[in-house]
C-alpha cells in the first residue's frame, strides 16, 4: 500500500475476484464495499462496530467492515454476503435462515450470515454454546434469537450431514 497523491493502492480478493482500487485512505472498508463495488448486501447500521450488521469475513475471520479502513485490506481476502450463494444455489444458511424465519426485515441477516458463516468454516464440530457465541455482536431487533439459532444449527446439519 503507498501513497499516490492521497490516494492508495489496494490490492485484495473479495469474493474469489481480485480486486485493484485507488481508495482515500479515510474511506471504511463497508463503504469501499458498497460504494466503489457496488456490494450492498453489506449493511451499515450503527458505523460504530456495535450492531454487526456491516460483518464481512476477512481472511476466515468476522470482521465489522465500518471499523476498518479499506487500505487495511490490502493483500486480504474478503467474503462478503454475495460471495457466499446466488439466485440459483443458496448457501445452507440463507436457505435455513428463510426456512425458520429468522429473516425479518433483513437489514441484520447478511452480518448474522456472515458471522455464524466464519463459525461453521472455522469450527467442524460446533457446541451449542457456539452457535451462540458466533452470533453475539450481532443485534437483531425483530426476531428472537432462536430462530437465528435455528437457522444456523440446520445450516450445519445440512453442511456436515
Amino acid at each position: 500500500m503507498g501513497d499516490s497523491g492521497g490516494a492508495w493502492h489496494l490490492s485484495c480478493t473479495v469474493n474469489g475476484e481480485p480486486v485493484e482500487a485507488e481508495v482515500d485512505p479515510r474511506i471504511t472498508l463497508l463503504t469501499f464495499l458498497r460504494e466503489h463495488l457496488l456490494l450492498t448486501g453489506t449493511k451499515g447500521a450503527c458505523l460504530e462496530g456495535e450492531c454487526g450488521s456491516c460483518t464481512v469475513i476477512v481472511d476466515g475471520r468476522p470482521i465489522n467492515s465500518c471499523l476498518m479502513l479499506a487500505g487495511q485490506a490490502q493483500g486480504c481476502s474478503i467474503q462478503t454476503i454475495e460471495g457466499i450463494g446466488d439466485d440459483k444455489k443458496l448457501h445452507a444458511l440463507q436457505k435455513h435462515f428463510i426456512a425458520t424465519g429468522a429473516a425479518q426485515c433483513g437489514y441484520c441477516t447478511p452480518g448474522l450470515i456472515m458471522a455464524a458463516k466464519a463459525m461453521l468454516d472455522a469450527n467442524p464440530s460446533p457446541t451449542e454454546q457456539e452457535f451462540t457465541t458466533a452470533i453475539e455482536a450481532n443485534i437483531c431487533r425483530c426476531t428472537g434469537y432462536e430462530s437465528i439459532r435455528q437457522a444456523i444449527r440446520d445450516a450445519y446439519r445440512e453442511i456436515h450431514g
